[in-house]
């Protein structure tokens, strides 16, 4: 069995951690509030996971050398806006021991993915991508998901491949590590979308209309920063498209059935109360698709929903307006 580092308390975090736990191995946990730290170890609740009852062999801490020291494995798995922030915090405490980010989005400030942090900040460190249709809620109940860990070694997704594979959860590899994150980044996008279809009372048809062409605009951007185009439409593209799209559980489908509703940003922040993902990250899909020539008009509308003002009714009537289109 192996010690892991998990980086970050909130509830993805917190449900690797059950899930790595139940397995056999010792999970360290660290958080930046000393109060979910005292729940957990005390109480052995998270906050975000109220249902569940942690096992004994997870603990948290508030220090990230304690929580390093002498484990196999780090699991980074904090908001994608704090990444870069936390991994700079931590990495002088870094040994050997490979990072697998687990987090979903990008960096807003250099529209960076957040391979590309890792890469800058740990040059030449082995690391993997774990993504895929995994909802904390689920994956804390061991409910059985599939998901998929990129790497550039062969030997590194083995080696994190039999630290999770069980019955519970089955491990795909893959070497494509930029289609396998933005797959999980700009599927929030999509199901933000859903949320706001959901809110104006569209059908099942507009749903599928939706999906699809979401789809069509996460693999046009996605090959056009690196990834392979057959990985968006597997478990870390149109997988976590699905899930996300159109399951209760998705703070990104809450988030834009709010604002549909009329709240503001910061509303439905409040709301909400953990981190949206696609509010943070479709600035940084607009302006990408702007860098790079890519026509992204579900982009562009949900962008004019957020930031000019354009009224959620309108953005449906005028997407099914656009000039026609062979598909």
């Amino acid at each position: 069995m192996k010690k892991i580092a998990v980086i970050g308390s909130g509830s993805w975090g917190v449900a690797l951690s059950v899930h790595l736990a139940k397995m056999g191995h010792m999970v360290k946990i660290w958080s930046f509030a000393k109060e979910e730290a005292d729940l957990i170890n005390q109480e052995k609740k998270c906050k975000f996971l109220p249902e569940i009852t942690l096992p004994e062999n997870i603990v948290c801490d508030t220090d990230f050398e304690t929580v390093l020291q002498d484990t196999d494995l780090i699991l980074h798995v904090t908001p994608s806006k704090f990444v870069r922030n936390i991994l700079k915090q931590y990495k002088p405490y870094i040994t050997k021991q490979p990072v697998v980010m687990c987090a979903k989005g990008f960096e807003r400030e250099t529209l960076y993915s957040l391979d590309q942090i890792i890469e800058e900040e740990l040059p030449n460190h082995p690391y993997a991508v774990l993504s895929g249709p995994s909802h904390a809620e689920e994956v804390s109940r061991q409910i059985p998901t599939a998901m998929v860990v990129a790497a550039k070694q062969e030997s590194l997704q083995e080696e994190v491949r039999s630290i999770f594979m069980n019955e519970k959860m089955r491990i795909y590899t893959s070497f494509d590590i930029k289609g396998v994150e933005l797959g999980g980044a700009l599927k929030n996008i999509i199901a933000f979308c859903a949320g706001i279809a959901a809110e104006l009372g569209l059908g099942d048809n507009s749903f599928a209309a939706l999906i699809t062409r979401g789809l069509t605009e996460i693999s046009r951007l996605g090959v056009k920063l690196g990834g392979n185009q057959e990985t968006f439409y597997g478990l870390t593209g149109l997988g976590d498209l699905i899930v996300t799209c159109l399951s209760e559980h998705s703070r990104n489908r809450k988030a834009g059935k709010l604002i549909g509703a009329g709240k503001t940003i910061e509303e439905t922040r409040q709301i909400v109360g953990m981190t949206i993902e696609s509010i943070d990250n479709i600035e940084v899909a607009y302006e990408l698709s702007k860098i790079h020539h890519v026509d992204m008009p579900i982009v562009n509308a949900v962008y004019d929903v957020l930031y000019n003002g354009l009224a959620p009714s309108k953005a449906v009537n005028m997407l099914m307006t656009r000039d026609k289109k062979c598909e």
